[in-house]
């Protein structure tokens, strides 16, 4: 029976971290997408604007994924020893 609630919220911190680092993929580029497209036609420099905004976005979004992720594995890092020394 415990077996069985255990299982049924696993998949609960797998989701967490999956919609952490797709947030900090799909909103930054979105937001420089859709900026950069109307900085482009607002002022007659197309694709420079554009190109420069999805570059920002992407080391942007480089950087979020990474600090998230170092996160989950400081707290994994730490759940582990904590594992180890209560065995």
């Amino acid at each position: 029976m415990v077996n069985e609630n255990k299982k049924k919220i696993d998949w609960k911190p797998a989701l967490e971290i999956f919609g952490r680092v797709s947030t900090w993929v799909i909103v930054p580029i979105v937001l420089a997408l859709i900026i950069g497209k109307a900085l482009d036609k607002n002022y007659g420099t197309e694709p420079w604007v554009f190109l420069s905004f999805t570059g920002i976005a992407f080391l942007f979004s480089s950087y979020g994924i990474v600090r998230v992720i170092r996160k989950y594995i400081r707290d994994i890092d730490l759940s582990s020893r904590k594992a180890k020394e209560d065995l």
